[in-house]
């Protein structure tokens, strides 16, 4: 089952068991997948987005999720805060499983023997390759992290 069908068919089930948080957040998920098949539309068709869109859709919204609990847990609002926490548990258990810090970095070191890039000034050269084979397997800022530590030794 494709993960978008996996989504509308808990959020029918959160519908019916009368979950109002669980239905909110599926909805402003499935909205958010609907948006972005309307903006790829191309001559009127509906064109249905693959699994790799659905998790890009799912990734940006967990991380605006991590950005809001971070404001908020500054701000001292805890009970904004908890709501956030929840809608991101919610989007992280549609989310493949993450590469972990050591696997980023054995990639970071095999595609930096690809690339060359062996100074700080090749960064933007390292990372533009290692996005592309960790795209939605990898937190973006996690990864920005390790290639600034490996570049710096």
């Amino acid at each position: 089952m494709s993960t978008y069908n996996k989504i509308l068919s808990d959020l029918k089930e959160s519908m019916l068991a009368r979950d109002s948080a669980k239905s909110t957040i599926l909805r402003s998920i499935k909205a958010a997948i609907l948006e972005k098949e309307i903006s790829l539309r191309t001559g009127g068709e509906r064109s249905e987005l693959n699994e790799e869109a659905v998790i890009q859709v799912l990734m940006k919204g967990a991380k605006q999720r991590k950005d809001s609990l971070q404001q908020y847990l500054d701000a001292g609002r805890n009970d904004l805060a908890d709501t956030e926490k929840y809608e991101l548990s919610i989007i992280e258990s549609y989310l493949p499983q993450m590469m972990s810090e050591s696997e980023i970095q054995d990639i970071v070191k095999k595609t930096a023997q690809d690339v060359g890039a062996t100074t700080p000034a090749d960064m933007g050269k390292l990372m533009g390759a290692l996005m592309a084979k960790v795209k939605g397997k990898a937190d973006g800022s996690i990864v920005n992290k390790v290639v600034k530590e490996f570049l710096a030794q």
